[in-house]
């Protein structure tokens, strides 16, 4: 057996035992697709990330739910830049270190910011979004449980990517999103239909007077049925809702997870214009709740 440094980190809180967890794996590299995969359902986490190789700025990452790899994700990148400040395998530059994640899709950048006092912030640029298809709201409120009623009617439901797809969906009120549940063989069906990863279900103002936004999170059951708190998909709305002019700040505060004993802040940056939007980061904290070995076979 070889033993692995393996973090547990909280990410999107400053507190442990809230935000989102994630397993990080670190010298992951000698480790097959296959037991990663396999790894990733051990630590039934939303996602395990596994740090290949590379050092002080530049690093390879793979991201794996319980169910399968994924291109690309938030809470595992700020979690994972956490991780690897914690271990000292990333070596600070000054104030804010330029990062680079070498994705199975491609690179990513990330900045890791180290204020005077206070934890440090990690900032994820994600890749330039895409407005892809819109739906028929009236058709997919009752997958979730919803009226035609309870969307938006001036904005589309709409798959955006970041990096992956994600669908975006509108909500009027907190009380019709704290009741949306998920059909589940509809949702399946609609989800190999449309191609996308996940949903993202939302309404404007949070729940606590700094949030702009609020939402929930529903992935693939039933390895992943609700995520607390959403990165990338938190950056596919951030670049959805200056699109259809809903926010017209470039930034804004994106709260999620509250509701599940989780609570986390989200800080979103859009840059571009509404016809024209060029990037959207997420940012925030992140704590490490646990360290330890993870024994593999050799």
């Amino acid at each position: 057996m070889t033993a692995l440094p393996l973090l547990l980190v909280d990410a999107f809180t400053d507190r442990p035992f809230a935000g989102n967890a994630c397993a990080v794996v670190l010298d992951a590299g000698g480790l097959s697709r296959e037991l990663m995969q396999a790894i990733a359902r051990e630590m039934n986490q939303s996602e395990t990330a596994f740090v290949l190789g590379g050092s002080a700025t530049r690093f390879d990452v793979r991201y794996y739910t319980p169910g399968e790899e994924i291109p690309l994700a938030g809470h595992p990148t700020i979690a994972t830049t956490a991780a690897l400040a914690d271990a000292g395998r990333l070596v600070p530059t000054g104030p804010r270190t330029e990062v680079t994640f070498v994705l199975r899709d491609g690179p990513i950048s990330i900045g890791y910011e180290q204020p005077a006092s206070g934890r440090p912030r990690v900032v994820m640029t994600q890749r330039r979004p895409e407005f892809r298809q819109t739906l028929d709201g009236a058709a997919i409120a009752p997958i979730f449980r919803l009226q035609p009623s309870d969307l938006r009617t001036d904005a589309p439901v709409q798959v955006v990517s970041t990096g992956t797809p994600q669908l975006m969906i509108p909500v009027t009120s907190v009380e019709a999103l704290r009741r949306s549940r998920l059909d589940v063989p509809a949702y399946e069906a609609l989800r190999a239909k449309e191609k996308f990863f996940s949903v993202h279900l939302f309404v404007l103002g949070g729940v606590t007077p700094r949030g702009q936004t609020f939402a929930r999170h529903f992935g693939v059951p039933p390895d992943q049925t609700e995520d607390p708190v959403t990165g990338s998909a938190t950056g596919g709305m951030g670049a959805y809702l200056f699109h259809h002019r809903l926010v017209r700040e470039h930034d804004f505060v994106a709260e999620q997870g509250h509701w599940m004993g989780r609570p986390g802040t989200v800080e979103v940056h859009v840059e571009g214009t509404p016809e024209d939007v060029r990037w959207v980061s997420i940012a925030g904290p992140a704590v490490v709740v646990a360290r330890g070995k993870l024994e593999v076979p050799s």
